[in-house]
């Protein structure tokens, strides 16, 4: 039986800890690496190549839709299972077009998160939007910028990370995390240059 290596990238040890044991207990001959940052995971032998890479969305530094890219140059061939603790539509639907195979609750059973893997394992991805749900998403998206966020996507056009952005408004670094995914999707982009870039032709800051 051939073994199936999966990769496993999350902020939170004891999340990690107990999908690995999840997956160990549910999943024969799996070889699971794990990796608390993108950077970390990025920095892994080249010939360690995952079959799946299991990616929460919310990450220090990186995040995960700004990790997809990366991810698949590094490894081409893995397939890559967004995580994260919220139901966000339209970062799901980004996080797809920027290459993921499938996106699933951190809430979701351990029978589901396993059928995910072997759905993507087999080539199987979500199921791609129709026109009308297309349409649908698109009425979901954020329709302007709160003041905050604005405050927020002035910094990151300034080249502020996460960590100096929180420092500076006074507030958690988690959330200036949720700050920037709002941004995001907003701007229809998956990186904080991107944002940037779009922010900058669109006028809407200095």
């Amino acid at each position: 039986m051939t073994t199936t290596r999966i990769l496993l990238i999350d902020d939170h040890a004891l999340f990690r800890a107990g999908l690995r044991m999840v997956l160990s207990s549910l999943m024969a001959e799996t070889l699971i690496f794990e990796a608390g940052t993108l950077t970390n995971a990025l920095a892994a032998p080249a010939t360690e190549m995952p079959d799946v890479i299991l990616l929460d969305i919310h990450m220090p530094g990186l995040n995960g839709v700004e990790g997809i890219a990366l991810l698949k140059r590094r490894w081409p061939k893995a397939k890559i299972l967004m995580l994260s603790a919220q139901d966000d539509a339209a970062v799901k639907q980004l996080a797809l077009l920027r290459g993921a195979s499938d996106f699933i609750s951190k809430t979701s059973s351990s029978d589901k998160i396993v059928s995910a893997i072997h759905c993507v394992l087999h080539g199987q991805h979500a199921t791609p939007l129709t026109h009308s749900q297309e349409e649908n998403t698109a009425a979901n998206l954020p329709q302007h910028l709160t003041p905050r966020q604005c405050e927020v996507l002035e910094l990151v056009c300034l080249g502020l990370s996460n960590k100096l952005i929180a420092r500076q408004l006074a507030v958690s670094e988690n959330t200036v995390r949720n700050h920037v995914q709002g941004i995001l999707a907003f701007l229809q982009v998956s990186s904080r240059s991107e944002a940037a870039f779009a922010a900058r032709n669109r006028g809407l800051v200095g």
